[in-house]
């Protein structure tokens, strides 16, 4: 990668997911050295920064499950200036999305009321500090607007890798199929 005049910031972000894409993040292994001297990381995995500053870049795994989930987002969407949905979860949904069909207020009622050993009078939890489920799992792109779509599942470390070398470089980043895999 060739260095940019300024060295851009660049900011992850995980919601409703399993990690995966952020794993694959980090599978860049020593080329993070060199992604390191073009951009300067904020939120992510490599700083440890749980708020997001203005950044260039954002990168979002994971879909929306609950209100929490939906509030990450748009704070995170207001800070970036372009915004990547990274993995089958931020796109479609993913995995999580699998519940979509079942009634979420059923499904509670089942996990923590019904189930077979729970102990007398238990309930579904509602302490004010857990945060509400959505009726379904969305994709990212339902609530705020996404510039590039970078599928897999999770995307590998060579496609993260190409993807972010053609943004860096002002190219539109292109994910030919050789790229995408769902593990």
């Amino acid at each position: 990668m060739h260095a940019p005049v300024r060295r851009l910031r660049l900011a992850t972000c995980s919601l409703a997911g399993c990690f995966g894409c952020h794993t694959s993040l980090l599978d860049l292994d020593e080329r993070l050295f060199e992604l390191a001297e073009v951009v300067e990381f904020d939120r992510s995995p490599i700083t440890d920064i749980k708020r997001c500053g203005p950044c260039d870049i954002g990168l979002v795994e994971g879909g929306l499950c609950n209100a929490e989930n939906v509030q990450v987002l748009r704070e995170f969407r207001a800070h970036c200036k372009v915004l990547v949905a990274l993995g089958a979860c931020a796109i479609t949904g993913g995995l999580p999305a699998q519940r979509n069909p079942l009634d979420i207020g059923a499904i509670l009622r089942d996990v923590y009321v019904e189930r077979a050993g729970l102990a007398p009078g238990s309930r579904v939890p509602d302490d004010p500090e857990l945060p509400l489920p959505l009726a379904r799992v969305h994709p990212i792109h339902e609530v705020v607007h996404i510039d590039h779509f970078l599928p897999g599942c999770p995307p590998s470390a060579d496609a993260i890798w190409a993807f972010l070398g053609a943004l860096l470089a002002g190219r539109a980043p292109a994910s030919g199929w050789g790229a995408i895999h769902y593990d």
